[in-house]
This record gives C-alpha cells, sequence and structure tokens, in this order.
C-alpha cells in the first residue's frame, strides 16, 4: 500500500508526496508535530499538517533569510532570532565568525527536541557557545529590548496559530524599537501567488513599512512551499539591500553555499509585476 502525504495549498491544489515511513508524531502544549521520510524529498517536518521544510530544499529558505542580511552588513555582530526550531538559521548564522551572540526565542521546544534527534542536518549547530535559547512567546521577548541587536530574523510558522502573533503591527513595531540604529530585520514574507497566500503577504508588508524608514520584498524558488514562489523581507533603519550589498567582501569570506550567491542576491529583488502590484496596493 502506498503511503502519501497530501496538504491542501487551496481547496483546489493539493500537494502530494510519497512517504515510505512516519519518523515521529506528537502533540505538544502548541502543535501537532510529524517528520515523515521520502525518497524524493529525504526527511520533512510538519507542524498541524503544513510542510515547514525538507532535507532536500531546505537550503535555499535557509540561505536567503541569513545571507541577504549578512552581505548587506558584515559588521553584525549580536543577533536575535524568532522562531526557527529546526535549526538550520541558527546554522547558517554560526557559519560567521564575526557573529558574537544569537538569542534564539522558539515558543515550542518540543519542536527543537524533535529536530535534533530527527533533523540533524539543520538542527546541528544549538551546542554553539554563541547561541543562547530561550523558550517562550518571541513577541513578548523582544518587547524587553531597545537598541540591542544588529539584526532581527523572524523565522515564523504562517499567520495563524502559535505564529499569528509575529505578523503584527505590535510586533514588528517592537523588532523596530529591538535593533540598533544600524539594524536589520528579516521575515518570511509567505507567498504571492494563491489569493489567500497573497492577502497574508500583503498584510504584513503593510505594517512593516509603516516602521520601517526601508521595507524591500524578495524572491525565491522553494519547491515545498505553495505555488514554490516564495516571498522574504527585508527591512532596516539605514541599510538598502542592494546600494549598501558588498559582494566582494561576501565572496572573499569563502563560504560555501548551494543557492545564494551576490549575483542571485541581485536579481531576488527584481519582482514579477504582479508581485510589485500587490505590494504597491499596500504601500
Amino acid at each position: 500500500m502506498d503511503l502519501w502525504y497530501n496538504e491542501f495549498h487551496t481547496k483546489n491544489v493539493k500537494l502530494s508526496i510519497k512517504v515510505d515511513q512516519q519518523l515521529y508524531s506528537g502533540q505538544s502544549e502548541f502543535q501537532r508535530i510529524d517528520v515523515f521520510h521520502s525518497p524524493e524529498f529525504g526527511r520533512f517536518l510538519t507542524l498541524d499538517g503544513f510542510m515547514m521544510l525538507t532535507e532536500k530544499d531546505e537550503f535555499i529558505y535557509h540561505e536567503m533569510i541569513v545571507h541577504v542580511p549578512m552581505a548587506v552588513n558584515p559588521a553584525i555582530k549580536k543577533v536575535l532570532v524568532i522562531g526557527a526550531g529546526d535549526g538550520g538559521v541558527i546554522r547558517e548564522l554560526t557559519r560567521y565568525e564575526t557573529i558574537e551572540h544569537i538569542d534564539m526565542v522558539e515558543i515550542d521546544e518540543e519542536v527543537v527536541d524533535v529536530c535534533v534527534k530527527y533533523l540533524p542536518q539543520t538542527a546541528c549547530a544549538f551546542d554553539d557557545p554563541r547561541v543562547h535559547l530561550h523558550y517562550q512567546d518571541g513577541l513578548k521577548f523582544v518587547r524587553k529590548f531597545e537598541n540591542e541587536y544588529d539584526l532581527i530574523v523572524v523565522d515564523s510558522t504562517d499567520p495563524f496559530g502559535p505564529g499569528e502573533g509575529l505578523f503584527t503591527k505590535e510586533f514588528y513595531g517592537n523588532c523596530f524599537k529591538a535593533l540598533n540604529e544600524a539594524g536589520i530585520m528579516v521575515n518570511q514574507h509567505e507567498s504571492p501567488f494563491y489569493q489567500n497566500d497573497a492577502i497574508a503577504m500583503q498584510r504584513a508588508h503593510k505594517r512593516i513599512i509603516e516602521s520601517f524608514p526601508i521595507a524591500k520584498v524578495y524572491q525565491a524558488h522553494i519547491p515545498t512551499y505553495p505555488s514554490g514562489h516564495w516571498l522574504f523581507g527585508f527591512a532596516s533603519k539605514s541599510f538598502h539591500p542592494l546600494k549598501d550589498l558588498d559582494g566582494a567582501a561576501w565572496d572573499a569570506l569563502g563560504l560555501k553555499t548551494k543557492y545564494y550567491n551576490p549575483a542571485l542576491h541581485r536579481g531576488s529583488f527584481a519582482l514579477p509585476n504582479y508581485v510589485e502590484d500587490l505590494l504597491t496596493d499596500v504601500e
């Protein structure tokens, strides 16, 4: 008998992946956590039935959410990561020797425990001495700080359930306050393709531009996310993601990546017309 993981992207569109093994299933205080193995995508994590990452394509998401801000401001030393229980963002950040301190705030400790056990490809750097884990609500955590961080990475789930508070105007305003005068915030920005996802994307963009003087959107292709067309947000008090990019300096670091490079960095901010129109409608 064939076993398949199915996820509806709309009521008319479904992602279906053949599964040969379910490695874990459990209910935490906040959500259902499942880990499967697929012949095509390797191990993959779902939360409340929604795809979070697969071993085959996670590098795209994690490289694009980390290396874009790091190539714009290589002087980043203190970072706040909100969400990111799978460990992929932490893995990429700890590759930078110049980073001195990383606070990671994850509401669900069980997600981290499961990923450490079943997804060591991403959850491989939590023991770095620069990483400090805080198991609490990211919305409440960030309220406590002012002029503290060089970079905030918001690696949230979708804007419902445990991740809902990380898409509010209050949250983005608190991130602005917690950043220093040169601070950058990057966030997963949903997909522009299907209507419900596009509405969530527009709502997030509208709230970010109300808080930050510089707010741009960039894109990547992630096969297992709805439509495969995924957006990220870059918001800053002073750095521009293209004018301040120093591709030569980033190349000189010698970091080996599978997706990101400075030329792709520049190109990722060139958005299709339909996406530009969606953004313009709320600006």
